[in-house]
């Protein structure tokens, strides 16, 4: 027989159990990107791209989900879900990812307990518009007319509570002026009411504006944005305009389910940050006005934070409510 010590040798020598034995890399399947709006899109090119890209880092399939609903929550709330699965990630806008959880009062997930930032993806750049009837050009004589006349103006926005409602609250309070809030379900409808001078203002997202901006139709007064817009080089800042407080970028930025390890969640990062360097990305976003951003996963959480301060702070002020 053998002596207890041979046996305990001969188990030391033994290959690992497999419950021991060193984890597969992540990714182990093909990965799913939920983008909470529909496809065709600014979002869905922006989630597209960036999952082509993913995947040649990751080395498995990323397929895009479209699941839109409630401003970008029915889609948010599928990766909320997914527990410990990293192969679960979703494109959160600004809307989704720091207003309506605010606004919102039977959320169905705790955004800062359920998900977990990975990375900004890109920033969209917006725009303060005016009918081109109305005549007027620039942010001075814009805001002459609008104190000399309260009330008399209207803008529209994409909803109640988007960010497009919120960064116009904002120019109003910022410019101490008074301005009728006209809200649409969605962008395109309020833009087509714009051109037709049915409302005379708005702060939209620069892909849905340019085409009528170009034509003639509306009159870009400025960008509420830190730096002007590429595609519109010639239209000044609200910064260069005296009023930096006015800054309503809209972005979307990648998040995963909070309860997947930090290491699979880094691996996301790693990916995502690769394929934002790619030239097709950079050029495909630019083509649809987003901007680059990246950075590191603590960055985009200190972002998420001011954002959800800054929006809070607006939405108490103009005691907005959610519809």
């Amino acid at each position: 027989m053998l002596s207890r010590r041979a046996m305990l040798a001969g188990v030391a020598g033994l290959p690992a159990a497999p419950a021991l034995a060193q984890q597969s890399p992540f990714p182990v399947k093909p990965l799913t990107m939920v983008v909470p709006f529909p496809a065709g899109g600014p979002a869905d090119i922006f989630g597209r791209y960036l999952a082509k890209g993913m995947a040649e880092n990751l080395g498995k399939p990323v397929v895009v989900e479209n699941k839109s609903g409630v401003a970008g929550v029915t889609g948010l709330d599928v990766v909320a879900k997914a527990g410990v699965d990293a192969h679960v990630m979703g494109l959160a806008s600004a809307s989704a990812g720091a207003i309506v959880p605010i606004l919102m009062p039977n959320m169905p997930y705790d955004a800062a307990r359920d998900l977990a930032p990975v990375i900004l993806v890109v920033r969209v750049q917006e725009v303060l518009v005016a009918n081109a009837k109305l005549g007027i050009s620039d942010l001075k004589t814009l805001i002459a007319r609008l104190k000399a006349e309260p009330g008399k103006f209207s803008y529209g926005s994409a909803g109640t509570g988007g960010i497009t409602h919120l960064a116009m609250e904002l120019f109003k309070t910022e410019t101490g002026t008074d301005v009728l809030h006209v809200p649409y379900r969605g962008a395109a409808p309020a833009t087509n009411d714009l051109v037709a001078g049915l409302v005379q203002l708005a702060i939209l997202d620069l892909p849905v504006l340019l085409p009528h901006i170009r034509s003639g139709a509306l009159k870009a007064i400025a960008v509420t944005s830190d730096v002007r817009a590429p595609l519109l080089p010639d239209v000044p800042t609200m910064r260069e305009e005296g009023y930096p407080r006015v800054n309503s970028d809209n972005w979307y930025g990648l998040l995963s389910p909070h309860a997947a390890t930090r290491a699979n969640r880094d691996r996301l990062h790693e990916a995502a940050a690769a394929a934002l360097q790619s030239k097709e990305l950079v050029d495909a976003y630019a083509a649809v006005g987003g901007v680059v951003a990246g950075g590191t996963s603590e960055e985009f959480a200190t972002f998420l934070r001011k954002e959800t301060e800054k929006w809070a702070q607006v939405i108490k002020r103009a005691n907005v409510k959610f519809e």
